[in-house]
């Protein structure tokens, strides 16, 4: 069967094209922790400084962040996450967990999160409706593109 002329339309697809580049995420994980300053943001991502004034153009035209001058002489900006930058902060900390599992065995842990309750912070994904964790095995997939289904586009 040839390749469709187009990819599966997907939100995960359309998300990461907007923070899937690389340093995007990273620029995200700084601005939410408070470092929104250039020199901050370079220093702690490690970013070629050509390539991260790049990424913060791409968030900040796509919503993701906002910036504001801080100092007129040398002209500045201080990067802050919009609502939307905030609404992907549970996707950054379940990246977070997963590394700390499954890369670094949880041991020697660069960052522990705490949440407002004064525990570390765990984040899990549960459903909306009843509640309860989110398992691979309680999925169901029901493609809403035309002419797509779960395996694939659908044959004529």
């Amino acid at each position: 069967m040839a390749a469709p002329k187009d990819p599966r339309p997907c939100s995960i697809a359309d998300a990461l094209a907007v923070v899937g580049e690389k340093y995007s995420l990273l620029v995200l994980r700084e601005v939410c922790l408070g470092n929104g300053r250039f020199d901050q943001l370079a220093r702690n991502i490690g970013a070629p400084r050509d390539i991260l004034a790049t990424r913060l153009r791409r968030l900040v035209d796509a919503g993701i962040l906002t910036k504001r001058v801080y100092s007129e002489r040398p002209r500045r900006f201080e990067y802050r996450p919009t609502r939307a930058g905030l609404e992907l902060e549970p996707v950054l900390m379940t990246l977070k967990e997963w590394g700390d599992r499954h890369l670094r065995d949880g041991v020697d842990l660069p960052m522990v999160v705490e949440h407002s309750c004064g525990s570390e912070l765990v984040p899990r994904v549960t459903c909306r409706a009843c509640g309860a964790p989110v398992r691979h095995e309680d999925l169901t997939a029901r493609p809403q593109s035309p002419g797509w289904t779960v395996a694939g586009p659908a044959t004529s």
